[in-house]
């Protein structure tokens, strides 16, 4: 039985580019009042396939916390937001996700609940999503140093697909990544050189105010592709 269910969702839009720019705010209104729904975050997204100081105005993104599968369910395939996206989108790609681990905060809170974590198969891919929000002092530090953390990812080994994401730029900042497997992220987090130097300089500079780590099970992805 899944306990939590997470999705997260990415549009990607040729047309109606400012339609989609204004539903990080209006779709605000809107999924305050989804059943089910206990947690959310509109996102955009930064050009390119990782962290980028360039917002990419042709894709965003949805995360949603659900009770259950069946809310997450009636709230892609049924609501009036995807009705919407269906009628304004190219395409969309939906990630279905049950949290495995997860150590952090957003927005004071770690809206991921692990504690019914059970065996998976380590073989599978795995996804992660990680976040911070910024020291506004620590900002042009930050991102000077952000090539190299493009890079390290850019070049790690078994990373299948990764995205930046983020709520607001330049000052909360995520990343979405996909794995062959446990052990492909195990790597790169332990091994990786440059990802440890990274990590360790993000600690020693104190660059965050809030940060989130979490990783998932990937249940399943559904893909539709609508040609607007």
């Amino acid at each position: 039985k899944i306990v939590q269910l997470v999705t997260i969702s990415f549009f990607s839009y040729k047309k109606n580019k400012f339609w989609a720019f204004k539903q990080m705010y209006l779709a605000e209104f809107l999924l305050k009042k989804i059943p089910g729904l206990n947690f959310y975050k509109l996102l955009g997204t930064g050009a390119g396939a990782g962290f980028s100081l360039y917002p990419d105005f042709s894709t965003y993104s949805v995360l949603c916390v659900w009770d259950d599968l069946d809310s997450a369910n009636n709230f892609i395939n049924n609501s009036y937001h995807s009705s919407e996206i269906s009628n304004k989108a190219f395409s969309r790609n939906d990630y279905f996700l049950k949290p495995l681990h997860s150590h952090g905060k957003w927005d004071g809170i770690n809206p991921f609940n692990t504690k019914n974590d059970s065996n998976f198969d380590k073989t599978k891919p795995i996804a992660i999503i990680t976040r911070a929000t910024l020291n506004f002092g620590k900002l042009i530090e930050f991102w000077r140093s952000v090539p190299k953390a493009s890079n390290a990812i850019k070049s790690a080994k078994g990373v299948l697909w990764f995205k930046g994401i983020g709520e607001l730029p330049f000052i909360q900042k995520a990343t979405f990544s996909i794995w062959e497997n446990l052990e492909s992220v195990t790597n790169f987090a332990y091994k990786n050189v440059n990802h440890a130097e990274i990590v360790k300089k993000t600690r020693k500079r104190r660059w965050y105010k809030e940060d989130l780590f979490s990783r998932f099970e990937i249940l399943n992805k559904k893909t539709k592709v609508f040609n607007n």
